[in-house]
């Protein structure tokens, strides 16, 4: 069933992110969304002094990570082991960027959990959303995560729509995506694993896993 692709497991490794004890008891990874400030929060004081800084406000820094002094960084906020936060992000808080991710020039995090080895590298909004393993946004790729009548947000699978009960939901992007630059996904978003979203999409709904997104209604299946 396609509302089995939607659960945690099938979209994301939870090894890959310091977040996963978030995840326990939730059935599908948008859900995690409400309670990513607590979880900063609650974790943050367990972290290693050894290995984390701790800077006030809610914010704790890997020593080995690498931030430009340039970079607005907000809490709640983990920034985790040889991550880098390049020349003017902007991290409004709310958001774990995983180790060895990258978060570059320009771009925005906002309630969001970046997992390990993820890019989001120029130009990228990302908000109330969630960036898989070894994903990368293309230059100019956004989440929107407010619908325009401010509605609760719906996502749509398999002729289905699906209640999320969230009134700011951007996407959940799975493990290895490529999504090309100057991409939108737009509110409500789902890519499955190992898929390639074209540039300049416009992306709504549940995209499978293993296939190549080209525009909205045409999407073929990896070889």
């Amino acid at each position: 069933m396609i509302i089995d692709s939607l659960k945690t497991e099938n979209l994301l490794d939870l090894s890959k992110s310091i977040s996963a004890k978030l995840f326990e008891g939730l059935t599908y990874p948008w859900e995690a969304l409400r309670g990513i400030s607590e979880f900063i929060l609650s974790v943050g004081s367990s972290l290693s002094k050894a290995e984390y800084e701790y800077r006030g406000d809610g914010i704790w820094i890997a020593k080995t990570a690498k931030i430009m002094p340039s970079a607005y960084l907000a809490g709640p906020l983990i920034v985790c082991p040889e991550a880098e936060i390049r020349h003017c992000a902007f991290i409004r808080g709310s958001a774990i960027v995983g180790r060895g991710s990258v978060i570059g020039n320009s771009s925005e995090l906002k309630n969001c959990i970046i997992f390990d080895n993820a890019q989001v590298p120029h130009y990228n909004y990302i908000g109330d959303s969630i960036i898989g393993y070894k994903s990368h946004l293309g230059a100019g790729a956004k989440t929107s995560n407010l619908k325009s009548d401010k509605s609760l947000v719906t996502l749509t699978a398999g002729g289905e729509k699906i209640d999320t009960g969230l009134k700011k939901f951007g996407a959940v992007v799975g493990d290895n995506v490529e999504v090309g630059c100057n991409a939108i996904l737009n509110p409500g978003t789902v890519i499955g694993r190992n898929t390639t979203v074209y540039p300049l999409s416009m992306v709504r709904g549940y995209v499978p896993g293993g296939s190549i997104y080209k525009k909205q209604g045409e999407i073929a299946e990896k070889i």
